[in-house]
């Protein structure tokens, strides 16, 4: 009983204290910044820097269409972005917005070849200069291995994290129910977005918590009862809860495009998948890469990420991990103390190659 009853008052007291925060108290993307460029939906920022520059090239992050790019400046002390500036780099980020009908038609060659290259080309007319260093985390990754296979004269060094490469690895559920890795169609793509046009978020957003359906479920409200005492914990949860939730719907063509090239097809390793009509060949990349994945990644699981090693061309390849899963790569305070470290000297160690 007196369990049950310390129980009951760690729950009360955390809803009395979530109750407190209005949504727009719930804070995000906090680093200040500067839009460069607007094109439809697409946004490109620069950040605002806080100490000398070290590096003349700048670094453009590029993100995943899936959830929002703030999770690299979710709140102040666990921000890849605030971090990276406090070392004297020069940060811009591309935000996708969100998808309406109206992006229904949209292909990856119009993200990539299309919106991408946009942003790069008003960086380096508004810099003057003819590479940038590009970081692409998650699906980003993926964009932005196409991109530097095909235009690898505007790319001085690219930085993969957390980025599927091979999708047909014999690991992570997200690939079973996505591709053939069994050798059975998992699900018809065409009918998906023949019907519903743009995939919903929330359709995206339930596939990825049934990836582990209890601890994303309900461990983490169960979890919860231990921080209901503390205000700033709570409110760090409740910004981990609003990005999880803030879903864009995916435009319809670029999700089935993804889906059956690269999860079902695997065009990206076997050299047969083609943007705008020419190939994209990963043996082109020459570039220096730094390829980042984490230990226990659930949604791209290790063995898709290191396979890149195979297939670039690059003599200066480093490969770094962290012992976090896929969300500890954003958040983990350890991963934020260490990570921007390494970007940064890695980059460093390069801007006179």
């Amino acid at each position: 009983m007196q369990q049950v009853t310390e129980l009951t008052q760690k729950l009360i007291t955390g809803i009395e204290i979530a109750s407190r925060f209005r949504e727009e108290e719930i804070t995000i993307g906090v680093t200040p910044k500067e839009t460069i460029y607007q094109e439809d939906k697409v946004v490109l920022y620069r950040f605002t820097p806080t100490v000398q520059q070290q590096l003349n090239i700048p670094i453009l992050i590029v993100y995943a269409l899936v959830n929002r790019p703030y999770i690299v400046d979710l709140q102040e002390k666990r921000s890849l972005v605030a971090n990276l500036l406090n070392l004297g780099l020069d940060v811009y980020l591309i935000d996708w917005g969100y998808a309406t009908r109206a992006d229904r038609w949209l292909t990856l060659d119009d993200y990539i070849n299309g919106y991408l290259d946009n942003c790069v080309e008003a960086i380096r007319d508004r810099l003057n200069i003819e590479q940038i260093n590009l970081l692409g985390i998650c699906q980003g990754g993926t964009f932005s291995l196409s991109y530097a296979a095909l235009h690898p004269e505007k790319v001085k060094t690219l930085i993969a994290m957390v980025t599927p490469v091979d999708f047909h690895i014999q690991e992570g559920l997200l690939n079973l129910w996505s591709g053939c890795t069994l050798g059975i169609k998992a699900f018809d793509v065409d009918l998906m977005v023949d019907t519903l046009g743009n995939i919903p978020g929330d359709f995206l957003n339930l596939e990825f918590l049934m990836l582990k359906p209890f601890a994303l479920g309900i461990q983490k409200y169960v979890d919860l009862l231990d921080i209901a005492n503390s205000e700033e914990k709570i409110l760090n949860f409740l910004r981990m809860e609003k990005w999880i939730f803030d879903s864009p719907d995916q435009p319809g063509e670029v999700y089935r495009q993804f889906i059956k090239d690269f999860y079902q097809q695997n065009k990206l390793i076997q050299g047969t998948f083609e943007l705008g009509g020419k190939p994209v060949d990963l043996r082109k990349i020459s570039i220096p890469i730094l390829n980042i994945y984490a230990e226990h990644d659930h949604i791209v699981p290790p063995a898709s990420s290191l396979a890149l090693e195979q297939y670039v061309g690059s003599q200066d390849y480093t490969v770094r991990s962290f012992p976090v899963g896929h969300i500890g790569m954003y958040v983990s305070s350890k991963v934020q103390r260490d990570l921007p470290l390494a970007i940064a000297d890695w980059l460093k160690t390069r801007s006179s190659n």
